[in-house]
This record gives C-alpha cells, structure tokens and sequence, in this order.
C-alpha cells in the first residue's frame, strides 16, 4: 500500500473517535421540568413516525394534533399526551393558546400557508421538507420569517445524523483530495402508492402522485440528497439538467416514476441524483468522488476508498498497455462515528431535539428557513428542467 493511500485509510479510522459535539454546529434541547408543548398538524405514515418519537423524547410533550382523516388523527392521538386534544381544523389548533410550537408534516403544498398562519398565530415551527410546494412560495415564507421572531425547522434530518458530519469533515481535511463528482441515488421498486379504502380520498391520501400537490420523487425523496450535497459544497448549484417521464406506473398518477438530474455547482463540482421505482440495489446511496479516495455513504454506514496511484497495465481486448484495472473497490475502511451522548437515536429524534434547543436558546437551526429555500429552489428547478427539457440557472431566478 503506497504512502498517501495509507495515510488515507489510517486517518479516517484514526479520526473516528471524534464525537458529534466536536463536528456539529448545534446542540440539544435538555429536557427540562417545563417541556416544549407542541401541536401536530399532520397525521400520516410521517406525522404518526413524528409523534412515535417524540413521545420517547421527554423535552417535548405533544398536546394536540390535527388531521382531516379521523382514523389519521387516532393514529396521532395514540402517541400523544393523555389529554392531547384532537382537531379537524389546524387552524383550531393554532388557537390552542398553550401550544408552543407546530409541527407539520402535512402534503407539500399544505406546508406553506399552515407556516404563515402559523407565524401568524405565534407558533414556532418544524416544517417537513420540501420546505414548499414552489420557489416563490420558499421566497415569500423566508421573508417573512427573517422579519420575525419565529424559529423555523426544516426536517432535512440527515443533517443532524453524525455519519453525515463524519463524512464533511473528512472532506474537509482533504482526505479525498479534490472533490468533483456526487453520485446520489434514492431508489425503491415498489408503485409508492398507499391503500386506500375510500376510492373518494386516492388523491388526498395518495397526494404524492399528483402535480396538484407534490412535486414527486424530486420533492418527497431527492431532496434530502440535494440537500446534503449543497451543505457538503458549501453552496447552491449554477444550473441543472435533467430527464424524467412516467414510463412504467400508469396507474392514473401524474408525476414521474423514475428521475434523474444534474446539478453543476461552481469549482467544477458536479452532482448527479437519481430515483426510480423499478429497482431497489443499493436503494439509498451516495457516492463522494475525490481526486485520491471515494466516500460511499449507504442508509446507516459509511466506506471510504483510497484510489490506486499505481495502474496495473496489461492487454485487455486485444489492446496491449491498456489499464486492466484502476478502480477503487479494494481495501474498504468502514467510517466510524459517535454521537454526542453515546445513544443511538433516529437522526430524526436527533432533529427535534436541537429544535427544542433552538426555541429554550433563542438561536437559529442549523437547517433554518433560509436553508430550506435554497435546497427547495433546487429541487424545483430540477422538476422544471425536465418539464420543459432544457437548462435551468439560479442567476435567471
């Protein structure tokens, strides 16, 4: 193992002993004698996910919730206080004078005038990603939170997840060399469609299917990625290309069953996201591609690779002195990482705690509002670069 190629593999393990609290540029919510109360507008597989955890989080008590389907709001209802009280209404809900806080996780194009009533109503908020259902609307909610007193959340959690600042520190430090290529992917073979049992609400429980309500897998999935890659850069993207069609799902949907963009970011970097619901093999992934190693980063885990400085030449096809082989798929280290308080948390729990935190200190996310606009204005002008089949660039916004 050459030199630099050692160095690599070493430091990375070396280095994982760090903790989160020496990576992270946030804290948690304590728990503490007077928990933050908080209403849940949004019922849901997300909004019953969201209320499971929280009732395991003992900084939060969850007091209301919301949800126009009565079995739905049930669901929430289960997870909540005992005398959570249950609501049709989110509105009603905002007038609850005790609540402190929302949380919505309703369908996307819900999220934005729930969040102005919301700051309206005084409430500090936790908005699922995509932040909106369009950029003018991201536009409208940043204003109008830079001009309050309102902590905003964004539910990108994965940048509350310690792997993931592993993963930035290490290329940070340079360990890949120079970074120029993201390989994203978010993939699943499956219709993504929900049961439903009343034929009158399929576009109400299955939302997600139609442009009316969604923006689709670019929306619901790739955001997370284009969202993570945008921390790691350090910026928003230039301009973005892309292609996507309903080809295999016509199941009466309207958005795409299968999606892939590029985004070219300034210094070179490009990054190329992807999903389809045609095939599952490494479902989620990311690779980091760096002029001396490669970050693969799966669900759970992370692998760094060193790239080979010497080539193995020889005759391949017929060719002589061709590269039998140059990749870097040998000598996989796994990347280790600790969290902050040693418990092994779902990075979402780990997302709410730090919104407590932000609220008890008076301080700003670190995926605030303004955050969520740029990765919404992304992820939007990647649906509109394949709508309408050509380039989309930021400085024409």
């Amino acid at each position: 193992m050459n030199t630099r190629r050692k160095f690599i593999l070493t430091s990375a393990m070396a280095a994982s002993s760090l903790s989160l609290s020496a990576l992270s540029p946030f804290s948690y919510g304590k728990s503490e004698k007077t928990p933050l109360k908080v209403g849940l507008i949004g019922c849901g597989s997300r909004g019953v996910g969201l209320a499971s955890l929280m009732k395991n989080l003992p900084m939060i008590s969850l007091v209301a919730c919301c949800d126009t389907i009565k079995a739905n709001l049930d669901k929430g209802l289960a997870h909540a206080d005992k005398r959570a009280k249950g609501y049709a209404d989110y509105r009603e809900l905002l007038d609850q004078s005790d609540i402190e806080a929302v949380i919505i996780a309703t369908p996307l194009f819900l999220h934005f005038p729930m969040a102005m009533d919301a700051i309206d109503a005084g409430k500090h908020i936790y908005v699922e990603k995509t932040i909106t259902y369009s950029i003018d609307e991201a536009n409208q909610l940043a204003d109008k939170v830079n001009g309050s007193s309102t902590i905003l959340q964004v539910g990108h959690q994965y940048r509350y997840f310690a792997l993931y600042h592993k993963v930035k520190e290490i290329i940070d430090k340079g360990w890949c060399g120079q970074v120029t290529q993201f390989e994203c992917q978010y993939h699943s073979n499956q219709d993504w469609r929900r049961p439903v049992n009343d034929p009158s609400l399929e576009r109400h429980i299955n939302w997600r299917m139609y442009k009316e309500y969604s923006g689709g897998l670019m929306t619901e999935l790739c955001a997370h990625q284009i969202d993570i890659v945008n921390w790691f850069v350090g910026t928003s993207p230039e301009k973005v290309t892309g292609m996507g069609s309903l080809d295999y799902w016509k199941d009466g949907r309207e958005n795409f069953d299968h999606v892939r963009a590029t985004y070219y970011y300034s210094k070179g970097i490009i990054s190329n996201i992807s999903s389809i619901l045609t095939n599952a093999y490494k479902g989620y992934s990311m690779n980091i591609l760096g002029t001396e190693g490669t970050v693969e980063i799966l669900r759970n885990k992370a692998f760094i690779y060193a790239e080979p400085k010497k080539l193995e030449l020889g005759t391949v096809d017929g060719v002589s002195g061709a590269t039998i082989k140059n990749g870097s798929g040998d000598d996989a280290q796994p990347i280790n990482f600790d969290s902050k308080d040693g418990k092994d948390l779902d990075p979402t729990s780990y997302a709410l705690m730090d919104f407590v935190g932000c609220i008890r200190e008076g301080r700003q996310p670190f995926c605030d509002v303004n955050q969520g606009r740029a990765t919404a204005t992304a992820v939007h002008l990647g649906n509109k670069a394949m709508e309408e089949e050509k380039y989309q660039y930021w400085s024409k916004l």
